[in-house]
C-alpha cells in the first residue's frame, strides 16, 4: 500500500477504443487491483484490473476533458481513462508503474490470494497432478528406459525436474559428459513415449559443437536412444531454429550436430524464429486489430504482415512432422532449439497432443503442461514477465502454444473435451500470478520459493467450473476412429482467435458464438428437464405414472393402465367423450382448433405401418387439465 498515493478518483471517464461511447464512474486502487465502477447505470458495472495483467501504461498529453491513461493489458483488454485533474492522473499513473511489475517473488499475489479454503484443499489441489503416474500411463519404466536419479539435487542440470527418464544403456558418466556437452546442461532426456511403436520423443538443448568440436558421450547417449527403439535403425534430430541462426550460433561456440558424428542420425531444420521475432510479431498484431475504421484491404494487409499467423503455422508444422515420424515411420525423435525450453516445448507438446487423445482432454492438457511446460522450465517468470526485470526476454511463446491448441480444436471439435474458454482461462492466470503454479523460471526455484505450501494451484480452481469448460460437441468415441490427429497446415486453414484478442472489446460488432448457443440450449435443456421431472413428481403422487416402459420381447412401449379419474376415483362424467382429442394416425386435433389450425394436414396421413398407437387419454375434472401420456 505505500505506493498508493492516491486510491480513488471520482468523475473519471471510461473511453470505448473503438467508438465515442464513455462511461463515467468512480476509479479505485488497491493493493492487488485497478477497479471502475460506473456510477451512470443502475447495475454499477464494475471493471476489475489485476496490476499483474498491465504490461504498459502511458500517460498522454492533457486535453480539455482531462488527462488520459491508458493501460494496454497482457491478456489483450485495453483501458483507456480520462481523469479530470492532471495530478491525480500522474499519481495513479506512478502507482501503477510500480505495482505492475514487484521487485520480488513474495510481493506478487499468488502469496496474499486466498480462496477460503481449508488446509487440505488446498494440499489436495497440488496432488491433482502427478507426473510419475503420468509416465507410467505411457508405459515407462521399461526394458529400455529408466527413471535415473542423477539429476535429484539438481547438481547436473538446475532447470531441469529431478525425476528424468534415459535409456537404460545410458551411464551416468555418459549422461553427465552429455550435459557438458549441451547448453545450459540441459542433456537428453524423454519427454514422450509412443507405445504403440515404442518410440520416443526425447528433447535436449544445442551442442556446444562450434565448428569441429565434438564429445563422445554425446554421441553415445544419441546412440543409446537410438538403440533403445528396434522398429527403426535410425532416429531423427529436429532442430527447430532457422538453419541461419543456428549457424550464427556456431559462431559463438554453439549450433548443431554434424551427421558424420553421429551414427544413424536424419538432421532436419524446422525454421520457427525466436523470442525477440516473436514478441515484435504480437506487438504489430495488436497495433493492427487496435486501430480504428481500418477498410478490410488494410486490416488484411496488417494482419498479414505482423507474420503472427505465420509463425502458428510454423509451429504446428514442425509438431506434424514430429507425429508423422513417430507414428508413421516408428522412429524416436530428439527436439532442440537454443536452450530448449521455448521452441522445444512448443513442439514436443503439440506433438504429443497429437499423438495422444488423453492429451485432449481436461485432465490430460493440465498434465501436458505441468509435464512439458513447467516441470521441464520453461522460463514462465521471464517471459510473461512476472517480476522487473529484463524486457528482452518477454516472449509469448506459451500464448502461441494455446493458440495452437486453439486452431487444433477448430479443425477437429468433436476430438476435444475443452472449449476455448478453458484455454482463454489459463492464459489468463499465467499472467495474473494468482496462482503459484506458473510462478518461476523452473522447478528448482518453485521448490525454493515453497510454492505448494504458500500458494494455491489452479488446476483445482478449473475443475471446480469444468462444466463451463467443457466442449458441447466432444465425442470421446472419435479418439477411437481417429487417435492420431492429422491437421492442414494450408495457409488458408489458420483462423485469427477473435475471442482471444478481443474478448473484452464489447462495442465491436457482435458475432454470434455458436459453442455459446449450443450451451445455453444445453443448460435451457437441463432446466426444462428439471421442471418435467418436478411435474411428473407432483402427478405421481397422485397416482398417475408418465414413464413409458418397455417391453424387454417385443420393444415396444407397454402404456399404464388409465386409471377410473384422477379426482378421487369419481366416475368420469359423460361429458369427456366430446372433449377427446381425437386421434388418427398421425393426424391430432386439439379441442377448440381444427387440424389445419395445428398445422396438420388430414391428406398427409402417414402409412399404415408408420401409425402410433393410440395414447392413452388422462382427463382431469372439471376441465382443469388434459394431457396426453
Amino acid at each position: 500500500m505505500e505506493h498508493i498515493t492516491t486510491p480513488k478518483v471520482e468523475q473519471v471517464k471510461l473511453l470505448d477504443r473503438f467508438s465515442s461511447r464513455a462511461t463515467a464512474g468512480t476509479l479505485y486502487l488497491t493493493a492487488t487491483h485497478l477497479l471502475f465502477i460506473e456510477s451512470n447505470t443502475a447495475a454499477s458495472e464494475e471493471t476489475w484490473i489485476l496490476h499483474h495483467h498491465i504490461a504498459v501504461v502511458e500517460k498522454l498529453s492533457l486535453t480539455t476533458s482531462g488527462c488520459p491513461l491508458v493501460i494496454h493489458c497482457r491478456n489483450f483488454r485495453v483501458v483507456h481513462f480520462v481523469i479530470p485533474r492532471e495530478r491525480d492522473c500522474h499519481d495513479i499513473y506512478s502507482s501503477l508503474l510500480l505495482l505492475r511489475r514487484p521487485a520480488s517473488y513474495d510481493d506478487l499475489y499468488a502469496f496474499s490470494y486466498n480462496p477460503k479454503q481449508s488446509e487440505q484443499q488446498r494440499v489436495g489441489g497440488w496432488q491433482l497432478i502427478d507426473l510419475a503416474s503420468e509416465y507410467e500411463r505411457m508405459g515407462v519404466p521399461c526394458d529400455h528406459w529408466q527413471l535415473t536419479d542423477v539429476n535429484r539435487n539438481y547438481k547436473v542440470c538446475d532447470t531441469y525436474p529431478r525425476d528424468l527418464f534415459v535409456p537404460v544403456s545410458a551411464s551416468k558418466p555418459i549422461i553427465v559428459g552429455s550435459s557438458k556437452f549441451r547448453s545450459k546442461g540441459r542433456f537428453p532426456v524423454l519427454s514422450y513415449f509412443y507405445q504403440e511403436k515404442k518410440a520416443a520423443v526425447c528433447r535436449c538443448s544445442q551442442p556446444l559443437s562450434g565448428f569441429s568440436a565434438r564429445c563422445l558421450e554425446d554421441e553415445h547417449m544419441l546412440q543409446a536412444i537410438s538403440k533403445a527403439n528396434h522398429n527403426s535403425r535410425f532416429m531423427y534430430v529436429m532442430d527447430t531454429r532457422p538453419k541461419l541462426n543456428a549457424l550464427a550460433n556456431r559462431a559463438a561456440g554453439k549450433g548443431y550436430e554434424n551427421e558424420d558424428n553421429y551414427s544413424n542420425i536424419r538432421f532436419q531444420f524446422v525454421g520457427i524464429e525466436n523470442i525477440h521475432v516473436m514478441r515484435a510479431s504480437l506487438q504489430k498484431l495488436l497495433e493492427v486489430i487496435g486501430t480504428k475504421s481500418l477498410s478490410m484491404t488494410d486490416y488484411f494487409s496488417g494482419l498479414e504482415s505482423s507474420g503472427w499467423l505465420r509463425h502458428i503455422k510454423a509451429v504446428l508444422d514442425a509438431a506434424v512432422i514430429l507425429a508423422k515420424a513417430v507414428t508413421v515411420e516408428g522412429a524416436s525423435v530428439l527436439v532442440h532449439c537454443s536452450d530448449g525450453w521455448d521452441r522445444t516445448a512448443q513442439v514436443c507438446s503439440l506433438g504429443a497432443l497429437l499423438m495422444d487423445p488423453f492429451y485432449r482432454t481436461i485432465k490430460g492438457l493440465m498434465v501436458l503442461i505441468e509435464k512439458d511446460w513447467i516441470s521441464f522450465g520453461h522460463k514462465f517468470a521471464d517471459r510473461c514477465d512476472q517480476l522487473d526485470g529484463d524486457p528482452k526476454e518477454v516472449s509469448p511463446v506459451f500464448t502461441q502454444f494455446l493458440e495452437c491448441v486453439w486452431q487444433l480444436t477448430e479443425q477437429f471439435p468433436q476430438a476435444f473435451q475443452y472449449n476455448e474458454w478453458f484455454l482463454i482461462q489459463i492464459h489468463e492466470h499465467v499472467h495474473s500470478c494468482q496462482f503459484g503454479n506458473f510462478l518461476g523460471n523452473c522447478q528448482r526455484e518453485r521448490e525454493e520459493l515453497r510454492l505448494k505450501d504458500k500458494t494455491y494451484s489452479l488446476w483445482q480452481f478449473l475443475l471446480n467450473d469444468q462444466e463451463n469448460y467443457v466442449n458441447p460437441v466432444y465425442q470421446p468415441g472419435f479418439s477411437e476412429t481417429h487417435p492420431v490427429l492429422e491437421p492442414s497446415t494450408l495457409p488458408f486453414s489458420f483462423k485469427f482467435w477473435r475471442n482471444m484478442y478481443h474478448q473484452f472489446d464489447r462495442s465491436m460488432h457482435p458475432r454470434q458464438s455458436v459453442l455459446k448457443q449450443v450451451l445455453s440450449l444445453k443448460a435451457s435443456n437441463r432446466d426444462l428437464e428439471k421442471a418435467a421431472r418436478a411435474l411428473e413428481a407432483k402427478l405421481q403422487k397422485q397416482g398417475v405414472f408418465l414413464s413409458i416402459a418397455v417391453d424387454s420381447k417385443s420393444k415396444d412401449p407397454v402404456h399404464p393402465v388409465r386409471p377410473k379419474s384422477l379426482i378421487l376415483s369419481a366416475p368420469l362424467n359423460c361429458k369427456e367423450d366430446e372433449q377427446k382429442l381425437s386421434v388418427c394416425g398421425s393426424v391430432r386435433t386439439v379441442e377448440g382448433s381444427s387440424s389445419a389450425e395445428n398445422g396438420y394436414n388430414e391428406e398427409e396421413e402417414e402409412p399404415a405401418s408408420f401409425t402410433k398407437p393410440e395414447p392413452t387419454l388422462v382427463s382431469l375434472e372439471r376441465g382443469v387439465a388434459r394431457m396426453t401420456c
